[in-house]
């Protein structure tokens, strides 16, 4: 299903089209093949960043596709209660239902076009898995999960969440998730200074003005620029008629990189710290022992 929706689209700005005069174009760099696999108890995933340079990626760290699968009765999986420090995730629910807790608490069910914003910062527990009436059931389920990385300054700041309901959002532009009719070729502006990625979800199209061709499960890393090309080919492979993309841009956050399993941070010895402070269980309990949070601004990027 599309991202956002709207009664009359007439009432959306209107995004102008880049003058390719006055705009240079985005090169694509590389296009990769995400490999396949499986999370938590069972979940498959695409790894959607294997094998691409950090500094490409910069400041996103991870993403997983998780699904499309069309689960029988019983089949539905989710994580174990496993920990994070050092970035946020934003997970995106295109299809079925997930449910989050964590060790302070908190939570939530994120359903059809949801997305929630958790900031693990100095660290934090917490389990994904799909509700019981989603397992008894089965149906189809479809998503991601993006890791986003916090600078230095930010990486010990507290733990929230937010949950930004599908009929609260109006323009994503910082993940972007297009969809393209059949033969149809989008031009889009784009911040210069943030980096730009295109995963393709479903369907088979192009990118770049070399018209590189793509198709589901593969990510493109662009280079510098001002505006972004894609388009969709005439005949769609796969269930879907459409070309589903998903354009993500940020700041570059240009700092070192220490990343192993569920952590990220900026030097070794702090991977180790929060391997120590995990196993001494100052990540949080299981049953929850809900702390009070001080109120801070929300560390998040900027965006276009």
């Amino acid at each position: 299903m599309p991202a956002i929706t709207v009664p009359d689209l007439l009432v959306l700005p209107r995004v102008p089209e880049p003058d390719p005069a006055a705009v240079a174009e985005r090169p694509v760099l590389s296009v990769t093949t995400a490999p396949s696999g499986f999370e938590g108890e069972g979940f498959p995933v695409r790894r959607a960043f294997a094998g691409v340079d950090l500094a490409r990626l910069d400041p996103f760290i991870h993403m997983d596709q998780m699904g499309e699968v069309d689960y029988a009765p019983g089949e539905p999986k989710g994580t174990a209660w496993h920990p994070h420090r050092g970035f946020e995730t934003v997970t995106y629910i295109i299809d079925g239902t997930f449910r989050h807790q964590d060790s302070n608490g908190g939570g939530g069910v994120i359903t059809n076009g949801d997305t929630q914003w958790m900031t693990a910062g100095g660290g934090i527990l917490h389990i994904e898995e799909p509700p019981e009436e989603l397992v008894v059931s089965g149906g189809l389920f479809h998503g991601f999960q993006l890791w986003v990385n916090l600078p230095a300054r930010l990486k010990m700041t507290n733990p929230r969440y937010q949950d930004i309901r599908a009929g609260e959002v109006g323009l994503p532009i910082t993940v972007v998730h297009a969809t393209v009719s059949p033969s149809a070729l989008v031009r889009l502006p784009w911040r210069p200074s943030f980096n730009a990625l295109g995963y393709v979800l479903a369907g088979n199209g192009t990118v770049g003005a070399q018209r590189r061709p793509v198709r589901t499960g593969q990510l493109v890393v662009f280079g510098p620029g001002g505006s972004i090309t894609l388009g969709a080919d005439p005949r769609q492979q796969g269930p879907g008629q459409d070309f589903d993309i998903l354009l993500l841009g940020g700041e570059p956050i240009r700092e070192p990189v220490a990343a192993y399993g569920p952590f990220v941070m900026n030097t070794r010895d702090e991977l180790v710290k929060a391997f120590e402070d995990y196993q001494a269980g100052r990540l949080g309990t299981i049953p929850a022992q809900p702390r009070p949070i001080p109120e801070e601004p929300h560390p998040g990027h900027d965006v276009l």
